[in-house]
């Protein structure tokens, strides 16, 4: 299980913010650039970037930032946040981005969407944030009627190969993640990232014990909650896996691998 950290960008700062609240932002460093590569040089093999103020705005905003931070580190970078184009997608990849995230146009245009992968591939990740069951969009400032696991069923049918799947109760709140979710949506045939509420090395374990291939660390990493070397180890480890518990039946909504 790979083990990318988070880089979210606020007004070319790095910051992040409570259950995506962007009332409650808190800043953790002025140079976003120093960050990525502190994450590299630690042993980070793939950095996750989200710029915020382009999910609220619906428009990339963070771009000088975002070529810093490409020009400070030499490992894989991918992207999210106001992203709605396939002129966006590939600017990004232009840019030297290696995978886009997708976020509220994979439910406001699906058809933009199965365009872009059709185009670009694997390059292409849809980011699914679920509050409550259903996908957020905007920022996560407004939720849609569109069920999450439904939504990942039709981007696998598409051909979509990651998901960045995040529960929004769970992030920013330094309480642990959402097991049994996970564990649920790791029977669709994709690579499923897990974000939203990694605090310590034991969410760590218990994330790779569901059988998902990564999992997003953001605020852990800046209050030190969790070590990063550490939480790579353990993601790599076989060694740290205990027995795995059944997954749970599948629902009408999963694909089966």
């Amino acid at each position: 299980m790979k083990i990318y950290p988070a880089i979210d960008i606020i007004d070319g700062r790095c910051v992040r913010l409570v259950q995506g609240d962007y009332k409650q932002v808190t800043v953790y460093d002025e140079n976003p650039a120093a960050v990525a590569k502190k994450w590299q040089d630690m042993g980070a093999e793939y950095l996750h970037i989200v710029d915020l103020d382009g999910s609220r705005r619906g428009t990339a905003h963070s771009d000088e930032t975002v070529k810093k931070i490409l020009s400070a580190v030499d490992i894989p970078v991918q992207i999210g946040g106001g992203i709605r184009t396939i002129d966006d997608i590939r600017s990004k990849l232009e840019m030297g981005i290696s995978r886009v995230i997708l976020g509220t146009v994979a439910v406001t245009d699906f058809e933009l969407t199965k365009n872009a992968v059709e185009t670009f591939g694997e390059a292409i990740a849809v980011g699914v944030d679920a509050s409550n069951g259903k996908v957020a969009i905007t920022g996560w400032t407004s939720v849609s009627d569109q069920d999450s696991t439904a939504l990942i069923a039709r981007l696998a049918e598409i051909g979509v190969k990651t998901i960045i799947y995040t529960d929004i109760a769970k992030d920013g709140m330094m309480s642990g993640t959402n097991i049994p979710m996970y564990r649920e949506v790791s029977n669709f045939p994709l690579d499923i990232i897990a974000a939203g509420g990694v605090t310590n090395i034991d969410d760590v374990s218990a994330l790779k014990e569901t059988g998902i291939s990564g999992a997003i660390i953001g605020k852990a990493l800046y209050l030190n909650t969790i070590d990063l070397e550490e939480a790579i180890r353990t993601g790599k480890n076989p060694a740290a896996l205990a027995p795995v518990l059944p997954k749970a039946k599948s629902s009408d909504h999963e694909v089966a691998k």
